[in-house]
């Protein structure tokens, strides 16, 4: 299928938008922290047309699903709701929007913690900056698709995604100050690249325990007397809370700490030591982790020409990420995934890419 069999007429314009992977800083850009986030080479892809009526149209091309929305005071749900969110909000900006024809076809894996909402949302919103000519910036349109996402999906996320899908690329590290959108790109360390293996484990924030994990940084932060817990730099000052308001603003505290770290220059040694370090953290304090991600985490750590290796995502499932040795990205995988079937779990190389060619 393709925009014109479903629609009846070609496309007016489109746009795309990467994934991402986060190398460094999970869980902190909802406290106002520090994230190193890297744009992945699969990416969604955004069609857009008049509508021949007075209503919205949207269609999903990896779900063969098609949403007329009849009734704007009515929030779609799954796949639509990132979309209407987007429009609504540009409306409530004081932005025009027309009833609308929208194709959506995406290579970005769901449910694999690579932000394939935040692809589809900044694509939708590039799409819609072309087709009307809006006055909008590369910041705001993350700032749109951000809040799309809490308001119309129900996450209550930060904008590490959003800011990621919007600015990044595959080539450089972004670092991102999510309390001032201060960044800086930075490469990738020296003799190294990355390596994204899917648990095979899905999931989906909306029914996770992430909006919890956010209560509960804050009701942290309003116990230590700060904004955010972005603002306690020391970890011992994180010993007076109760458990587990402890832990989990131990692991933001550390995280933070780490990616600062970074920022400062470090070898690709130091850099996966990091890694292992923010890995063991989310798994005991934050407890996102699940056990097919603990085994694919600690086989890649084991592994020869691994710098070190850490869920990405919020957890709960989806992917890892390994910073590996330059070249060997594709043989690790394919020792990996062999070990990791033999304990009993399924899993897939994301990145670098799978090519046709390799799934034959």
């Amino acid at each position: 299928m393709d925009f014109q069999q479903v629609f009846g007429k070609p496309p007016e314009t489109q746009a795309s938008a990467p994934g991402r992977v986060n190398l460094l800083g999970e869980h902190t850009d909802y406290n106002d922290g520090f994230v190193l986030p890297t744009a992945i080479p699969q990416s969604t892809m955004v069609q857009l047309g008049l509508s021949s009526d007075s209503q919205h149209h949207f269609y999903s091309e990896n779900l063969n699903e098609q949403v007329r929305i009849s009734d704007i005071n009515h929030t779609p749900s799954g796949f639509a709701s990132y979309i209407f969110g987007c429009i609504e909000l540009l409306q409530k900006a004081g932005h025009t929007i027309p009833s609308l024809s929208v194709y959506v076809k995406s290579s970005v894996p769901m449910g694999s913690g690579l932000s394939s909402s935040a692809a589809l949302e900044v694509a939708t919103l590039r799409a819609l900056r072309q087709l009307l000519n809006l006055p909008i910036d590369d910041v705001e349109i993350a700032q749109f698709a951000q809040q799309a996402e809490i308001q119309y999906a129900g996450v209550q996320c930060g904008i590490m995604d959003q800011m990621a899908s919007s600015l990044a690329d595959t080539e450089h590290i972004l670092f991102l100050d999510t309390r001032t959108l201060e960044r800086r790109v930075m490469p990738l360390p020296e003799k190294a690249e990355i390596l994204v293996i899917d648990s095979g484990v899905p999931r989906t924030l909306a029914t996770s325990g992430y909006n919890q994990r956010r209560a509960e940084c804050e009701e942290a932060a309003r116990s230590l007397g700060v904004k955010a817990l972005r603002d306690i730099t020391d970890v011992e000052v994180t010993e007076k809370l109760p458990e587990p308001l402890r832990r989990r603003a131990r692991h933001v505290v550390t995280e933070d700490n780490r990616v600062l770290e970074v920022l400062q220059g470090v070898t690709s040694e130091r850099f996966g030591e990091l890694m292992n370090a923010s890995h063991a953290s989310l798994r005991d304090d934050y407890e996102v982790s699940v056990p097919a991600l603990d085994t694919l985490v600690e086989l890649l750590q084991k592994t020869p020409g691994v710098f070190g290796a850490r869920l990405t995502g919020a957890g709960f499932g989806g992917a890892s990420v390994a910073l590996v040795a330059a070249g060997e990205a594709r043989s690790i995988a394919n020792h990996v995934l062999e070990q990791y079937k033999q304990a009993g779990y399924n899993g897939q190389i994301l990145v670098p890419s799978l090519e046709l060619s390799d799934a034959a």
